[in-house]
């Protein structure tokens, strides 16, 4: 009884954060994702992302991370924008409109993590964003809250794909939710609508093609063969999740954060940023991560087509 409550109060909890969905999973050793992570590093999908090879045992086993752990609590959090900022020169990820993501949701499983030991006890736990070695698509699968879709995204049946994801790992036993099936069916929208033919087969991406890590992870000059074919995105990229079928169920977030501040819906030129107006339109912003240079250096590429 204890466990059903103690379930209960968290996802009421989640809920009143403004989490979309919270799901739950046994926190265990990852044995099918391990093998395919293995054949992933091994075809250099990583690309530079040296990172990705590190800490290969923590990123699949939970219990390495946090001692004790039993559950691993998946929460998403939907940031499908009102209106697309379609007026400017270049384009940028919708997720980088507002606040960076990482604080935000940070804030919100803090404070549910605080509120879970006033009302349960002493929990042994901690709270994940993008901030450790964590595979948070496969846990929320595990925990019910979609499927991974052909193009390596969560999706989601009631909201699509347009979400963040956050954990807190705990050693607290709770009721456990179970994957759902997957719904791609014949669907191949994202794989021939990438421009780079980054999503080599069904459900693999070659990350050393994708349009993100081109312009946010790689550090050095992004390759010439991609001249002509990054469509304009100066930030990440939205194509595979913008065809996809499951995103006609998309619906605009209500988190303030996440709204585009009044700067950044001016900026006409681009081109002609500044480091002062760099650090002034994107001071919050998930943008500040390739920083201003990075930011250049993308916009140069787009810019000399030839």
């Amino acid at each position: 009884m204890q466990k059903d409550k103690n379930t209960a109060f968290i996802k009421s909890k989640a809920a009143e954060l403004g989490f979309d969905f919270c799901g739950i999973s046994k926190a265990e050793f990852l044995e099918n994702e391990a093998k395919l992570l293995e054949t992933w590093l091994k075809r250099n999908y990583n690309g530079k992302m040296a990172y990705m090879a590190n800490y290969f045992d923590k990123r699949l086993d939970p219990r390495l991370l946090v001692d004790g752990a039993k559950s691993v609590i998946t929460f998403i959090l939907n940031y499908f924008p009102e209106k697309e900022l379609t007026e400017q020169d270049y384009k940028i990820s919708k997720y980088a409109y507002g606040t960076d993501y990482h604080f935000v949701i940070k804030d919100k499983l803090s404070s549910l993590l605080a509120s879970m030991q006033t009302e349960i006890g002493n929990i042994n736990a901690r709270v994940f964003v993008d901030s450790a070695p964590v595979m948070d698509k496969v846990w929320a699968k595990k925990g019910g809250l979609g499927w991974i879709g052909k193009h390596s995204n969560l999706i989601n049946r009631k909201i699509g794909s347009f979400f963040f994801i956050g954990e807190i790992i705990c050693d607290l036993e709770l009721d456990y939710d179970g994957p759902i099936k997957d719904y791609c069916g014949t669907c191949t929208a994202c794989i021939d609508a990438c421009p780079t033919d980054a999503i080599t087969e069904p459900y693999v991406v070659d990350g050393s093609k994708c349009i993100s890590y081109l312009t946010i992870e790689l550090k050095e000059n992004i390759p010439t063969e991609f001249k002509g074919k990054m469509e304009n995105w100066a930030f990440g990229c939205d194509i595979c999740q913008d065809v996809c079928p499951w995103n006609s169920f998309a619906k605009p977030h209500k988190t303030a954060e996440f709204l585009p501040n009044d700067d950044l819906k001016n900026l006409n030129n681009w081109e002609e940023i500044t480091h002062e107006v760099f650090s002034k339109v994107f001071k919050k912003s998930a943008i500040k991560r390739t920083k201003y240079e990075g930011l250049m250096r993308n916009i140069d590429f787009l810019k000399n087509k030839a």
